[in-house]
């Protein structure tokens, strides 16, 4: 462990506390106020005191995993990934979802240090208020998994290629003889929907098609941001004969539009997804998607906060992406003969 560059008199002069206070900070008790902790540990980051508690190394093998919403198909890959990998290394897998009411970065990093765990695997879509600084202030391994708005987060990451995903997904309906294309985009604040359309775009001027702003429409990677979405698109005056949805959740949004319409998938209207979760395989007919490595990556974020725990000195791969790849199902077919317009 590094030699300590300050003292716990530095620390409590730094945050404006007396020492006692700095002890209960460092050893956990509750009996802190929240403001007063977060002054603490600014403190101990900016006077380089250096403790046990404030540096914690796992004895019990606890590896967090923080993730927004526990309940899509996506999530729920991304849980198997992180749980297996963890169970292989001998680790518990701890599970928090960011989407309650009662969430509070600062309660869950306070948690982290209480239990003094190994590392801690974090999937959000944005960094948000105080995360980025709170992720820094824990002094254990963090690892982001498919992340976005992280610029200089200084962590590892693991994602995807999105944008290869996006494109293939797009050559593919052009081989059908598609040529108006539409895109249910992801959140345009998510570096992963960016990527994917841009894949998009890309593989529209690779045939020489014209990128058209009207067949583009951005949607939350749920059921209701496809369906809304697809009901935009479904609904031009001159509809796309093709869609590629940017996720699983956004195509059977897209699935549900085209039925109340009596559009039919994909004799009226080819599909392709992206994602390859449980739910493209269940959906009527077959999703034709593209495979996203979920559970790949998860363990490889476990992975590296493995390695980072053992030897915390050591430079990490500061991006990692795993390849995607289509998966030919049934939803997305040769374009036969123009689709009436409605």
């Amino acid at each position: 462990m590094a030699e300590s560059k300050g003292t716990l008199a530095d620390v409590a002069a730094q945050a404006g506390v007396s020492v006692p206070t700095v002890s209960k900070v460092l050893n956990g008790k509750s009996d802190v106020a929240p403001a007063t902790r977060a002054k603490v540990y600014e403190a101990i980051e900016s006077t380089g005191y250096l403790t046990k508690r404030a540096a914690p190394r796992d004895s019990s093998g606890v590896i967090e995993l923080l993730i927004e919403g526990a309940d899509s198909p996506w999530a729920l890959e991304v849980i198997r990934g992180a749980e297996g990998a963890a169970a292989t290394r001998g680790s518990a897998l701890i599970v928090t979802s960011s989407v309650h009411d009662s969430f509070s970065i600062e309660r869950w990093t306070e948690s982290l240090r209480a239990r003094r765990s190994a590392g801690a695997v974090v999937v959000l879509p944005s960094e948000g208020d105080g995360v980025l600084k709170a992720l820094k202030q824990l002094r254990i391994p963090v690892v982001l998994v498919d992340p976005a708005g992280w610029e200089g987060a200084d962590f590892p990451t693991v994602g995807a290629t999105n944008w290869s995903g996006g494109f293939e997904a797009t050559n593919r309906l052009i081989e059908l003889g598609h040529r108006d294309i539409g895109l249910i985009a992801g959140p345009s604040r998510l570096a992963s929907a960016l990527e994917r359309q841009e894949g998009y775009a890309a593989a529209l001027r690779r045939a020489g098609l014209p990128y058209r702003p009207e067949l583009v429409v951005d949607g939350e990677f749920r059921m209701s941001g496809g369906y809304a979405a697809g009901a935009t698109l479904l609904d031009l005056a001159a509809r796309p004969t093709a869609i590629f949805s940017s996720s699983d959740q956004q195509a059977a949004g897209l699935y549900e539009a085209a039925r109340e319409r009596d559009i039919r998938i994909p004799a009226e209207l080819s599909v392709i997804g992206f994602d390859d979760t449980v739910l493209s395989r269940h959906l009527s007919p077959a999703l034709t998607t593209i495979h996203q490595p979920l559970t790949e990556m998860a363990a490889e974020a476990v992975r590296l906060i493995s390695e980072l725990g053992s030897d915390p000195s050591s430079h990490a791969a500061r991006r990692i992406e795993l390849t995607t790849y289509l998966v030919e199902r049934r939803s997305a077919i040769a374009l036969t003969s123009p689709t009436p317009t409605r």
